[in-house]
């Protein structure tokens, strides 16, 4: 009878042990700024997916980016991030800066035709048949790229590539040199290498040194050990000095030069430049309408401003999985009641998290789909048949192309659509 009582007390310790471990009800519907987001959709007629740009938000980011920067660094704007001419025009006013960086041959051309005011660097070195590409169809129109455009070069091999470009076609040719400052993707890693560079530079008329590029997003994402951020750091501004100072030894006798474009941070690591190193210009984008990947410390003081809305297209009672294995969806829902309340929207899969209203998840289960993906919730959501679901992105390369025109919102209202630019590797 003893040995009975005990285990039947320790069955009822163990069940109650499992009821703590259950997972408490949370969740709720739309806060106030989501659904006047959700609203100024509707009254706009939009009922399909769509990128919304909170112009208001982006434009106090930039207004707080220029006030980190302080006037002590050049700003350039990255296109790959920010890949729509309206948004980059607008960014360009508000942030007083025709300096932008461009990733691929296809906006590298239509930038040059369509905005021949911007000063151009190469983000990464193109292979020389695509800089042969770019001239043979460039037509003059107030674009000057023996001024106005800067090749990147990452090795002497590529470099005499662009050399025997230039003889060939008779071109003048600005190259700025990639460096490796830590993140080991590629550039200039010893200064034999660059004295190679260098070499060919004084030797080739057509060519012109115009600066160099460092990029170090690795710093912010190494893991946060004591000193281990702030010796990656270290180690990077060195390096660029010292290669900056390799440079203008050979090619300036040691003076500065005017007019050099030394590239250096992103959105994640900016704030780590002031204008005391070698670097005198910084490039970012993304940070401008921080997705999901840039929630860092040093990008604290500004806001998310673009988002995916999508419309509920099924609201059934409940959620259950396909026939056979029902019983699973039964146990997760007894056992999890925010994953008892499912909604299929328009559309899904994209790389984004879901964000308002609060409590919404994927699920692991049912899996995902770029047609009809399902979200899971408890249920005070309140959500029904055609009401918003809003995602953020995690990043905003890519993502911001994948649904046609930006919607763009200013005061609450939706007043105006931005094309974007043609999706590009």
């Amino acid at each position: 009878m003893r040995r009975r009582t005990a285990l039947a007390a320790i069955a009822g310790l163990a069940g109650a042990g499992a009821l703590a471990l259950r997972p408490r009800a949370h969740g709720a519907p739309h806060d106030a700024y989501f659904a006047h987001v959700a609203a100024a959709l509707r009254a706009a007629g939009i009922a399909t997916p769509t990128m919304v740009l909170d112009r208001d938000r982006m434009l106090a980011n930039a207004a707080q980016v220029m006030r980190n920067i302080g006037g002590r660094m050049h700003l350039r704007l990255v296109a790959k991030s920010l890949p729509c001419l309206p948004l980059l025009d607008d960014l360009i006013t508000a942030m007083r800066t025709e300096r932008l960086m461009v990733f691929n041959l296809a906006y590298l051309e239509q930038l040059a035709a369509q905005r021949p005011a911007l000063d151009l660097l190469l983000g990464k070195p193109l292979p020389v048949a695509a800089a042969a590409q770019f001239y043979d169809r460039f037509k003059n129109g107030g674009f000057d790229p023996a001024r106005q455009l800067q090749w990147l070069v990452d090795s002497p091999q590529r470099l005499a590539q662009y050399r025997d470009l230039a003889r060939q076609r008779q071109l003048q040719l600005r190259v700025n040199v990639e460096i490796d400052v830590g993140l080991h993707r590629g550039g200039v890693a010893s200064a034999a290498a660059l004295q190679q560079m260098l070499d060919i530079v004084k030797s080739e008329p057509r060519l012109q040194w115009s600066g160099m590029m460092g990029y170090d997003a690795h710093i912010t994402k190494l893991p946060n050990l004591p000193g281990l951020r702030a010796r990656a750091l270290a180690d990077a501004l060195g390096i660029y000095r010292d290669y900056a100072a390799q440079a203008t030894r050979a090619l300036h006798g040691g003076a500065a030069a005017d007019g050099l474009t030394l590239n250096a941070g992103g959105s994640p690591t900016y704030r780590l430049h002031d204008g005391k190193g070698a670097a005198n210009e910084v490039a970012l984008g993304s940070a401008l309408v921080k997705p999901g990947d840039f929630d860092t410390a040093l990008l604290g003081d500004l806001a998310p401003a673009a988002f995916i809305a999508t419309p509920v297209l099924k609201a059934p009672a409940q959620f259950d999985m396909p026939n056979g294995v029902e019983w699973i969806g039964a146990a997760v829902r007894a056992w999890d009641v925010n994953q008892s309340h499912a909604w299929f929207i328009y559309g899904g899969n994209w790389l984004a998290d879901p964000v308002s209203p609060a409590g919404i998840v994927p699920s692991g289960l049912y899996g995902t789909s770029s047609n009809q993906q399902v979200l899971l919730g408890s249920g005070a959501q309140q959500l029904h048949v055609d009401d918003v679901i809003f995602l953020r992105p995690r990043q905003s390369e890519s993502v911001l192309q994948q649904f046609g025109d930006i919607v763009v919102m200013e005061s609450g209202r939706i007043t105006q659509r931005w094309p974007v630019l043609t999706p590009m590797p």
